[in-house]
């Protein structure tokens, strides 16, 4: 699996992509301040955590008895890089296909 793949997958879990978004938001906190708004135990919240932290999409580092959790905005980009690039090219295959059904409506009368 690609690292993009774990980013993806990472990111498929409506609460990974709910804890990400509260760490680029607010900056590194540790789990039991994330897990205080969410619908999970904290316990639950640190599994997420090692997920994303497996995808590159956070780090951590202890302070004292609490670890706290950054985001790491890199492989974001690299995941934007790819939906731009794949944007691109549904573009162009859709404009293609509209030239096509147009010249074929033209043939046509």
């Amino acid at each position: 699996m690609s690292s993009l793949d774990h980013v993806f997958a990472a990111l498929a879990d409506p609460t990974r992509r709910t804890v990400v978004r509260r760490l680029v938001a607010d900056g590194p906190t540790s789990a039991t301040v994330l897990a205080r708004d969410l619908p999970v135990t904290r316990q639950a919240v640190v599994k997420h955590l090692q997920a994303l932290a497996d995808a590159g999409l956070v780090s951590s580092a202890r302070e004292g008895r609490e670890v706290r959790y950054a985001a790491q905005t890199e492989p974001l980009a690299e995941a934007m890089t790819w939906i731009a690039a794949t944007g691109v090219q549904w573009d162009t295959r859709l404009d293609r296909l509209a030239t096509h059904v147009a010249l074929r409506g033209t043939r046509r009368r």
